[in-house]
Order: structure tokens, then sequence, then C-alpha cells
């Protein structure tokens, strides 16, 4: 039998949440983000979207857009205390939890739906008991994996609930264009749409499945699987998996690629080695990524076999970075290895709620010893290590 996933994701949720500190901002366009001429937008109210302000637009061109536009500089102590909040309201029907980022999350509602006499009466409540207890909108995605969970949840906003049955993956996702396609980056539409590939029903053909690994590689699959209904159902429950991760924060806000992609190279590099020494390997890669203005990003994808290599880690490191990365300034990187078993065994018993604590790691010092060669010695200047937050 199918399970049932919801995708649970807060509207607007930064605005949402400065609302909650004024309630005279209601109704007003407002936009979070950074208060000088470079900045950009991190979050746009629905008030501020009808003007044509987004996410990620420079604010000088979203004030142009909309001169009554109210400017708010970002919070992440208060936005973290209310992703708390949310997160404990959602855990007061399910401990069944997968935590996708800071305002969304996906749960597994196979059993505890059955209690309803009609289905969508408990997205209902969820969504009801946010708005009215907590002030928080958000839509909801209903489907059998999290990828159709996913994309319903996006389908509707604000305040939607979508079911994306997998009889209806034809005419409700397969029409949309490739670029709506969670998991699919702005760097890789172009290439797909170059070969072909302009919809996510040209993804699920399985007359462009060469094509599609050519553009892909090791991740055609699992693209071709989610555009076809074909996704995972199996949640991430991040309270029960033993881990180990290196991250860093850099002194100043970087907007350079190859910074960036020299970054997630040492950190991997040193967490290879760092797994190796503790004889473990993982099935979970996961990166994080914390933008100029204190927003955190988390993801992670499942591999196929347990592994410690360095160019696995830093392949799909990557992978996931450029399918999740809004090009905008970057304070802080990590990488993540997760569902652990010992190098020795096949299967190792896990400790629930056991974390293996993150050392130290200085960049600066794996750069100067020529990890990465002489050639990227010149973003040596650009980093320290200080805990995560």
């Amino acid at each position: 039998m199918s399970k049932v996933i919801f995708h649970i994701d807060l509207n607007a949720f930064f605005a949402s949440a400065e609302l909650l500190r004024n309630s005279g901002l209601e109704g007003q366009p407002i936009v979070v983000g950074g208060l000088s001429k470079r900045s950009v937008v991190c979050t746009a109210s629905y008030e501020a979207r009808k003007y044509g302000v987004h996410s990620a637009m420079p604010l000088f061109q979203a004030l142009s857009l909309c001169p009554e536009l109210v400017v708010l500089k970002g919070d992440h102590k208060w936005y973290e205390e209310c992703s708390k909040q949310f997160l404990d309201y959602i855990k007061t029907y399910t401990p069944l939890i997968e935590v996708a980022s800071i305002d969304e999350c996906y749960i597994d509602v196979s059993e505890l739906i059955k209690k309803y006499k009609r289905p969508l009466d408990l997205a209902w409540e969820i969504q009801n008991g946010l708005k009215e207890k907590l002030r928080l909108p958000c839509s909801i995605g209903v489907a059998p994996n999290k990828f159709l969970a996913k994309m319903a949840s996006d389908m509707r906003k604000p305040l939607g609930i979508t079911v994306l049955r997998k009889q209806e993956i034809a005419s409700k996702l397969w029409p949309l264009p490739i670029s709506d396609m969670y998991g699919i980056g702005k760097k890789t539409v172009p290439m797909l749409k170059q070969n072909g590939i302009d919809t996510i029903g040209d993804m699920a053909n399985p007359n462009n499945e060469k094509i599609i690994y050519e553009v892909l590689g090791n991740q055609g699959p699992k693209a071709i699987q989610n555009a076809r209904g074909q996704g995972s159902d199996e949640l991430v429950y991040s309270t029960t998996l033993q881990s180990i991760s290196q991250s860093t924060t850099i002194n100043h806000d970087v907007e350079d690629y190859s910074e960036m992609k020299n970054i997630l190279r040492v950190l991997a590099k040193s967490l290879s080695e760092r797994a190796k020494k503790n004889q473990v390997k993982g099935k979970l890669i996961s990166i994080s990524i914390r933008y100029f203005d204190f927003r955190n990003v988390v993801r992670s994808i499942n591999i196929n076999d347990y592994s410690n290599d360095f160019m696995t880690i830093f392949e799909q490191a990557m992978f996931l970075f450029d399918n999740n990365y809004e090009e905008i300034p970057i304070r802080h990187l990590g990488i993540g290895l997760g569902s652990l078993s010992s190098a020795s065994q096949d299967i190792q018993q896990l400790n629930l709620f056991k974390v293996d604590k993150e050392p130290e790691i200085n960049v600066l010092d794996e750069l100067n010893k020529g990890v990465l060669g002489n050639k990227l010695l010149y973003a040596s200047d650009l980093l320290n290590k200080t805990d995560e937050s």
C-alpha cells in the first residue's frame, strides 16, 4: 500500500515571521534582506510579489518596481525561534518528521490519516492550526512520495492544499517546464533545454534517457524516477542518524562560484580523511548553506553504497550545491556524512541521538598544505573556522 507523505511549506516565512513582531506591517509590501545597495531580496511578501518583486532580486530593482516597499533586515535568531515553534507544533501530530529547511518539512501520515473521516481533514487541520495558533501560513502537498509532495505544495500558494496522485502525474506534473522540477538547478536547466528536455514529461520519456544520462551523469536515474512518480517515500529522521560533518564560516560574503567550489573541495577532503580515520562509511551526504542574510538551507542525498571516498563525497556535495544554490552571497558552507556504518562491518548498530562532534578544521591550513594545489592559494585569506551554530 502506498504511503501518504505531506510536504509542509511555510509561505513567505521570513516576512510572516516579521508580521508576528509587528502586526502594523500587515497588508504592506515587505521584503527581508540586507539594507545596502548591493543587497538582494531574501523573501518577498505576497503583497510585494504583486509588483513583480521576488527573492534573489537586487534590492535597487525591487525598490524601482515598488517604491513603497518596506525593507527589513533579517533576524535569523528570531526566524529560528519561529521555526522551532513550527516544528514543535508538527510534532504534536507525529514524530515522523524530516526537516528539509528552516521553513519546510516532510511528515509520514500513512497511519495517522486513517483516524480522519476524510483524508484531507488532517491537512486542513494542520494548516488551520499553524495559521490560527502561530500565525504562520503554509501550503501542503499530499502525495505517495517526497518528490511528488514537494511538487504538489508548490502548485498552490499561499494557503494551498494540493493532492498529487500517481494517476494524475501525466495531467498535472508532466506539462510543467523543466525549470519547475525540484532538484534541477538553474545551471542544469539550459543544458537540458539545449537537448530537447523542455518539460518534466520530457524527463519522464523513455526515449530521452540517453540524453538525460549524458547531461546529469549518475543523477540521471534519480531524476527520471522522480519525473515518473517513482521517487523515494523514505523519510530521513535526523534525530536517529549518526553523522560526522565539516563546516567553515567565511570572513566575508563570498559571491564567486569557483571560491565556493574550492571551499567545498577542502571540506570534502577533510571529511573523507576523518571518516577513514574513524573507520566509518556513510550512505547519506548532505550540505549546509548559510547565506549573507543568515538564512540556512540544508539538503541531502542518499547514495547507492556506503562510502568515505573523497571524490564521491565531493561530487555529491557539488551536485546538491549546484541544484540548490540561489546565486546570492554565502557566509558559511558545510558537508555532512550520515547513515554511518563501520568500514569493517556490513552493518553497525546505530546509537540513538548520537552525533559525532565536529572537530576544528582550519581551511587556511588545508589550503596551504597543498590539498587543492598552489593555484588555489588565493582563497586562503578568505576563510576561518568557527563552530556550527
